[in-house]
């Protein structure tokens, strides 16, 4: 009777540790998808946010390319003149 006993005693040990790794493991995984969830979000306000900076810098870049072109020319015309002059 001993033997038995014993066994009904350690399966009630086994299956409530079991039920709490079980617990633990459900818990565990809502905070994993809670947390993807955020981290998906994280990743799209960045990525407006590195939108709007892309689109920003491609404005600035539509009006300092020609500025840029301006100035070197500008320069040659400078240096030419000056040349001529001489």
């Amino acid at each position: 009777m001993e033997i038995q006993n014993a066994s009904e005693i350690l399966l009630i040990i086994v299956s409530s540790v079991l039920s709490i790794f079980l617990i633990v493991g459900i818990l565990l995984g809502i905070y994993l998808v809670k947390l993807t969830s955020e981290i998906r979000n994280l990743a799209k306000s960045a990525q407006g946010a590195v939108d709007h900076i892309d689109t920003a810098i491609k404005g600035v870049s539509k009006f300092t390319s020609p500025l840029v072109v301006a100035n070197i020319i500008a320069k040659y015309i400078k240096k030419v003149t000056k040349k001529g002059k001489k």
